[in-house]
């Protein structure tokens, strides 16, 4: 297919009147990109950075051992996402194949609670930077307000970045990966030589409950409750998540049914067996660095092994692969806010479908997804314990989404278009099956008491869509919300239609 390069050319697209050809955005992502987006948003060093001092509080060192069931977990939803990736390769993601496939009022559902899981989830990254890592590279007290301050430029920062050039947004991002590839694993194989060399190493931590007791640890919980073990899997469930974000920019890359599944697939095994590496040599090395009574345990731990100046190197290079974490998923809930604004069927979708003519992105949209971040992170940045919810909250909107796109291809797979390039063939039905019990099992977890925050955000967000859902189809009926049938895939990856004129015409369902 013709693609434009950003900033030089434009792919064009033409409404359904045939009239005048309207900006849209250039398809030039290859695999590395799309690997590299993926695996950017998962991002481990993200992921352990935030969780890690939660894990040791709740479950004990011997809560990493959650990671490799969590890995597991997420790899069967990856290769769901990847199935339907392939047969409906259309930016959107959930949003669009819920919308296709069961109807457009459960599509624009999913697509609110993705809209909802993106803002918050790109705050929880960037605190990050500014409470578990800087206050160790800086030597200097961590406290709500300056984790306020920094993470708000951190915000700033990549939406600027995003509105400026997609294509410098993916150079960048291109960059931070290699660097987080290069930095975890040295990272990890120093941690393990010089822990081993200097006998700073002591495996037997590794199975040790800590300050947890022993009785009840694998349970389940009963009540409002759960078991210790049972919350160590939210580091996974936390950490690998944000792997669809490739499917999200199908309509920005190169042959997307092929590349798309396969890039997902491959950022999760591959940031699974890196994490767990790292989460074996910060664990065994963690008495040395008193991790436990630390408030930035990996980077207390880190320094206390490898010496001040070798580990604030290396926690640099940390910092790049955070940022580079939030820069995907500040563009990925862009490209979600475009399409669906693009379906005349968001809030202010007039001004956040355009796409702008000098720097072939939807700035618009972009400044909105940045301004309810801002917010998000006013009203959590007051909690004394504002990573916790902020993670917890970013761990509990993807399972919801997960389990209802699983739910709806268990259902619906028999009817779905042809596969475009990957096909999960004899292993559908067990990876189903696997995928299922592990979401049942992940939001089982979030019955828990300390988890009120972040439902109460699911709920006001749910509350303020319901609300405009229903203001919506009162004002314009159910008939503004039909969707293209699945000949429009076709239209919109050739460039020839633009997904907005072909919904106004779409079928209702």
């Amino acid at each position: 297919m013709a693609h434009a390069e950003i900033g030089s050319q434009e792919s064009r697209s033409v409404d359904r009147n045939g009239a005048e050809p309207r900006p849209g955005m250039a398809r030039e992502l290859g695999w590395y990109a799309s690997f590299s987006v993926a695996f950017g948003f998962v991002s481990i060093a993200t992921g352990i950075f935030t969780t890690y001092g939660s894990v040791l509080a709740t479950s004990g060192p011997r809560g990493i051992w959650a990671w490799p069931i969590s890995v597991i977990g997420q790899l069967s939803i990856a290769l769901v996402f990847g199935a339907l990736a392939a047969r409906i390769p259309i930016g959107g993601y959930s949003y669009q194949w819920v919308s296709r496939i069961v109807g457009p009022v459960w599509g624009w559902i999913m697509g609110w609670i993705s809209f909802a899981f993106l803002g918050v989830v790109v705050v929880a990254v960037d605190y990050t930077i500014a409470s578990t890592i800087l206050p160790e590279l800086f030597q200097y007290a961590g406290t709500t307000q300056n984790a306020w301050v920094i993470t708000a430029g951190v915000v700033l920062l990549q939406a600027l970045l995003v509105a400026a050039s997609t294509r410098t947004t993916h150079r960048v991002n291109n960059a931070a990966v290699t660097a987080q590839l290069i930095g975890m694993i040295a990272l990890t194989v120093l941690l393990f030589a010089v822990g081993f060399f200097t006998g700073k190493l002591d495996f037997a931590h590794l199975f040790e409950t800590g300050p947890v007791p022993e009785h009840g640890y694998y349970g389940l919980g009963g009540g409002t409750h759960a078991g210790p073990f049972a919350l160590a899997f939210l580091l996974g469930a936390f950490t690998i998540v944000g792997f669809e974000s490739a499917a999200n920019l199908a309509e920005e890359t190169k042959d997307p049914a092929r590349v798309i599944p396969k890039a997902m697939v491959q950022a999760v095994l591959s940031l699974g067996v890196l994490g767990f590496l790292f989460l074996l040599a910060i664990t065994a090395a963690g008495r040395i660095g008193s991790a436990a009574q630390s408030a930035t345990p990996v980077a207390t731990v880190i320094t206390a092994v490898l010496g001040s100046v070798v580990g604030k190197i290396l926690l640099v290079l940390v910092v790049i692969s955070i940022f580079s974490c939030g820069l995907v998923i500040t563009l990925s809930g862009t490209r979600l806010v475009y399409a669906m604004s693009r379906d005349e069927r968001f809030p202010g979708w007039r001004l956040l479908k355009r796409i702008h003519p000098r720097t072939a992105t939807p700035l618009n949209a972009t400044v909105f997804m940045m301004a309810i971040a801002q917010i998000i992170l006013a009203v959590f940045s007051r909690s004394a314990d504002a990573l916790f919810q902020l993670f917890s909250a970013a761990t509990l909107l993807p399972a919801v989404i997960y389990a209802g796109t699983v739910a709806m291809y268990a259902v619906k797979r028999r009817s779905l278009p042809p596969s475009r390039g990957f096909s999960l063939g004899r292993w559908e039905v067990p990876v189903l099956i696997l995928a299922t019990v592990w979401l049942v099992y992940e939001l089982l977890i979030f019955r828990d008491a300390s988890f009120r925050g972040p439902w109460v955000y699911v709920l006001v967000l749910c509350g303020i869509g319901a609300v405009y859902l229903a203001v919506f189809i009162a004002r314009r009926g159910r008939a503004a919300l039909t969707m293209p049938d699945m000949a429009d895939i076709d239209r919109v990856l050739d460039g020839t239609a633009e997904s907005a004129d072909a919904g106004a015409e779409g079928t209702a369902r």
